[in-house]
């Protein structure tokens, strides 16, 4: 599976959110698994997308046919778009699915990893995080994804931004020494994401 993550920063908030609305034309497409997202809880007039295909093959030939007509309408309405593409390795939690409408909000880690500490990272998500994160109550479904070269986004979806705040910063600091995530990570950019209902596709 692919991912796609997007992150803008939206300078027409209401152009944009009528423009939003067009992505409903994905459901037609081939290969297309489910969109959604949200503003930042951080950071003011950023919004983050999350696209899930089924191969990179079904994603290429949307954006040579289709994308550009159905992305015309948030034209001029944002800057500073970044996009990444990441193939899904592996499951946070059980039976990942693409699916937004239990959710509340999305949390994204975006990773860059030293070339020689991919392996321990990979096995630290597996062994120290997933159970983690598997444990935390309202955390519903995640996935580690990797783009080529050592970047990683790890995302995870919750019931609400209450049961999200149970993640107590000094848990995950615990976790991070056991991981050893400052041996394995260069950099690491984080958001919270609440979830805008009405961009799910």
């Amino acid at each position: 599976m692919l991912v796609k993550w997007i992150r803008l920063t939206v300078v027409d908030r209401r152009g944009f959110e009528r423009g939003q609305r067009k992505w409903a034309g994905l459901l037609g497409e081939p290969g297309f698994r489910g969109q959604g997202g949200g503003w930042s809880r951080a950071r003011p007039g950023v919004a983050h997308l999350v696209a899930f295909w089924e191969s990179r093959a079904f994603y290429d030939s949307f954006m040579a046919r289709s994308h550009d007509r159905l992305a015309a309408a948030q034209v001029g309405t944002y800057k500073d778009a970044q996009v990444r593409l990441f193939e899904h390795e592996f499951d946070v939690k059980v039976g990942f699915r693409p699916s937004f409408g239990d959710v509340d909000v999305l949390r994204l880690a975006h990773c860059q990893v030293r070339q020689e500490r991919v392996d321990h990272f990979m096995l630290m998500q597996e062994k120290v995080w997933n159970p983690a994160m598997a444990g935390s109550p309202g955390m519903l479904r995640g996935m580690l994804g990797r783009a080529p070269g050592e970047e990683f986004l790890v995302l995870s979806m919750w019931q609400s931004a209450a049961e999200r705040g149970k993640y107590r910063p000094e848990r995950v600091e615990r976790l991070a020494l056991r991981a050893q995530i400052a041996a394995d990570v260069r950099a690491i950019a984080g958001d919270v994401v609440q979830l805008e209902p009405s961009w799910t596709v």
